[in-house]
C-alpha cells in the first residue's frame, strides 16, 4: 500500500516521501498515529502544493542536525557507576543514563532512542557511542565509565600497576629474607 509520510519514519523516509508499506501496518499503526496518510490522487496533489514548505523544514532539520553534530562529535562524558573486580560493572549502562550525562555535561538534549551502542556497556573504561541525529547524520561520543574520575584507569594501565606492585612486594620479601 502506498502512503505519504507526515514525518520521519526511521528506515523508510522523511516527511513528504511516498513509500510502500504493508496494508495492516498502515491501517493499524501509521494512520492512527498520524505518521502517514493514504497516497490518494487528492493527497498527492496537496503534497505537491506543500512541497516548498516541506523542503524548507527539511533544510532546517538538516542544519540543526549538523549543528548538534558539531557540538557532540568527539566529545567525552563521564558516568559514575559501581565497579567490581576486573573492571566489571554491577549492572550495565543504559541509553537513558548516557542521554542524561550528555544533557548534564554537554548541555545538549538527546532522545535516548537515538543512541545506538552496539554492545551493552558492562565494563569500566572508555566506550564509543554512536548517536543518530537525523537520517544519516551521526555523532560519536566517548563515554567513560568508572567509580570516580580520579580512580579511572584504562585496563592496561591497571594491569601494569598491579604487576609493578606485585614486583615491589616480591622484592621487599626477598630483601627481608636476605637480611635475616
Amino acid at each position: 500500500m502506498k502512503v505519504i509520510l507526515l514525518g520521519e519514519l526511521r528506515g523508510k523516509g522523511g516527511e513528504g516521501d511516498i513509500v510502500d508499506v504493508a496494508q495492516g501496518y498502515a491501517e493499524n499503526c501509521l494512520f492512527p498515529n498520524k505518521i502517514a496518510q493514504p497516497a490518494t490522487p487528492g493527497n498527492i496533489k496537496q503534497l505537491k502544493e506543500r512541497a516548498h514548505n516541506i523542503q524548507q523544514r527539511e533544510e532546517k532539520r538538516l542544519s540543526d542536525a549538523r549543528d548538534m553534530k558539531a557540538k557532540l562529535d568527539d566529545k567525552q562524558v563521564f558516568i559514575e557507576a559501581k565497579v567490581g573486580e576486573n573492571n566489571q560493572l554491577f549492572g550495565s549502562i543504559t541509553a537513558a543514563q548516557i542521554a542524561k550525562a550528555i544533557n548534564e555535561q554537554l548541555s545538549v538534549e538527546i532522545d535516548r532512542k537515538r543512541i545506538s551502542r552496539g554492545a551493552t556497556i558492562k565494563t569500566a573504561g572508555t566506550h564509543g557511542v554512536e548517536i543518530n541525529l537525523y537520517r544519516d547524520i551521526n555523532a560519536r561520543v566517548s563515554v567513560t565509565v568508572g567509580a570516580s574520575m580520579s580512580e579511572m584507569k584504562p585496563s592496561e594501565e591497571a594491569a601494569e600497576a598491579e604487576a609493578d606492585t606485585q614486583e615491589a612486594e616480591d622484592a621487599e620479601k626477598q630483601d627481608a629474607s636476605e637480611n635475616e
